[in-house]
């Protein structure tokens, strides 16, 4: 939900749009009918489409940064740099670290609240993930349908095969957000199959 940043007397609150364009209360403001209450209710709840903005956005860029990690790591394992010259090869390796390690000096955290039962729940969901990631060099065949099964468990429509019900049970168990994230994870376990051409076993 956007805000709208024009200035506004009749609710009790004025935009500070000199800094931040957060509302604050006009405690001079006589004529508005609302009771304090109301009037700091109504704050709060503007405060509140802010704050979910922020996380909005930190969570895109939480994105942004992986798929970045991502994709300077494709660069550095392309069989091109493997056919360079030992040196060109050299300098791209070390152009490729370096813009690594900058990316990695970025670091962007949201916290989710979960209770007892959602945070073994989630414990189980990533013990799960981490079992089959495990078996990628050993059996990746096994380990991508085995992914299959697992993001079949986020999704409510399921076309064709079949959904881990013991993944799906402890996934249910899990935050919304967390819900999301794991789903994120599985497709991108998902897209470097196909990069790796792997046929998942029917």
């Amino acid at each position: 939900m956007d805000i709208d940043p024009s200035p506004s007397t009749s609710s009790g609150f004025f935009m500070d749009l000199t800094f931040s364009g957060l509302p604050k209360i006009d405690e001079n403001n006589t004529v508005d009918p609302k009771s304090p209450k109301e009037r700091v209710l109504e704050l709060l709840d503007i405060l509140e489409s802010h704050v979910e903005k922020l996380r909005r956005e930190a969570a895109q860029l939480e994105e942004d940064r992986d798929h970045l990690l991502s994709s300077l790591d494709s660069v550095r394992n392309t069989d091109l740099i493997v056919d360079l010259p030992d040196n060109d090869r050299d300098d791209v390796c070390q152009y490729a670290e370096r813009i690594m390690s900058r990316c990695l000096t970025v670091e962007v955290k949201i916290l989710t609240q979960r209770d007892k039962m959602q945070e073994e729940a989630l414990h189980q969901v990533n013990h799960l993930i981490d079992s089959l990631v495990m078996g990628l060099k050993s059996d990746p065949e096994s380990a991508k349908a085995r992914c299959i099964t697992f993001m079949n468990a986020c999704s409510s429509n399921v076309v064709h095969g079949i959904t881990d019900k013991k993944f799906e049970s402890a996934l249910l168990g899990c935050t919304v957000d967390d819900q999301k994230r794991v789903k994120k994870r599985l497709q991108g376990l998902l897209n470097y199959f196909d990069k790796l051409n792997v046929t998942s076993i029917p």
